[in-house]
């Protein structure tokens, strides 16, 4: 037997414990030729990606939600091993940044190098982040997802939208300092910068490209409750409207974000700053190339051979 040139790193409550079925296809279909190591707690994932980049393997693969899918790329990112491609089994709840790669894309390359989100606080914390980064009412969004039992995706996250609406809703002044212009002080409802097209199952950036070099941004003011239901049902499949008065959009390669208030945000859904930590700028910038990622469909491709192989004789 050949030593497994996968690594699957598995998170086993994915998608609120109902991804298993398509784990133990996948289990199937790859054999002998992938580890399978599962994640014991919060945090866990870096630790598995970091270890197995060290030890050789020339695949990482995220099974599960963005949760997972982050942790995994923070790992990775850690070592910068550009002989290791990374990519994901979406068995979560939104699968954002699985989506965002078109792992199932028939015209997506085997191999291609991405761009990677990163964000650090004046004190040294930082994150890297795959699809989005999502501050303000999106990070109260998060908040309230993590309390939500039994839905899944965009019904999960409107849900959750819902009840960020009627417990968190404020639009504080912040200062942002995008790229080389000007600095400008908003009323602040959410801030998002995306390296990928879905943040929480919406689509905040329909133009987005994970290899342009570009982050993309948009930025809501102090939109009324009415105007945020009227755009909900619009973010499910198109996006933000292009032109409206409260709502600014764009590209960017670096932003500095500060707030009289302590912020909450999150990187792929998982929390990066939340208010009691009293952080109240942060510093976000866009990372060319940095991720070699491998198409889930070549994957599939390449070990189903080997797997009849392995049985035959």
């Amino acid at each position: 037997m050949t030593d497994p040139k996968i690594c699957v790193i598995f998170n086993p409550a994915a998608g609120k414990h109902r991804g298993r079925r398509r784990l133990e296809q996948i289990r199937k279909s790859w054999g002998t030729h992938a580890d399978f190591r599962p994640t014991l707690h919060a945090g866990h994932a870096i630790e598995l990606a970091e270890l197995a980049a060290r030890e050789g393997f020339s695949v990482i693969a995220a099974a599960g939600g963005d949760g997972t899918a982050h942790e995994v790329l923070n790992g990775l990112m850690r070592i910068r091993n550009p002989d290791v491609a990374f990519t994901i089994i979406p068995i979560g709840s939104a699968n954002d940044y699985a989506f965002s790669l078109g792992l199932h894309d028939s015209q997506t390359p085997a191999l291609r190098h991405v761009d990677v989100g990163c964000v650090r606080t004046l004190t040294g914390k930082l994150a890297y982040f795959g699809c989005c980064l999502g501050m303000g009412f999106n990070g109260w969004v998060t908040w309230e997802a993590r309390r939500v039992r039994l839905l899944q995706g965009v019904f999960l996250y409107g849900l959750a939208a819902l009840r960020a609406l009627r417990n968190h809703y404020d639009y504080p002044p912040m200062t942002l300092h995008i790229d080389d212009e000007p600095a400008w002080t908003m009323p602040t409802l959410l801030f998002s910068t995306l390296v990928g097209k879905r943040e929480g199952g919406f689509v905040f950036a329909p133009r987005a490209e994970v290899d342009d070099g570009w982050l993309d941004f948009v930025h809501a003011g102090n939109l009324s409750r009415w105007e945020i239901m009227q755009f909900l049902p619009r973010l499910a499949l198109f996006g933000p409207p292009e032109t409206y008065p409260k709502i600014r959009q764009g590209r960017c390669r670096r932003v500095t974000l500060r707030s009289e208030t302590p912020l909450i945000a999150h990187t792929d859904g998982e929390f990066f700053c939340l208010p009691e930590e009293g952080v109240r700028e942060l510093q976000i910038e866009i990372v060319p190339s940095a991720l070699r990622v491998a198409s889930l469909d070549s994957l599939n491709a390449r070990m189903a051979p080997c797997e009849r192989n392995t049985n035959a004789g």
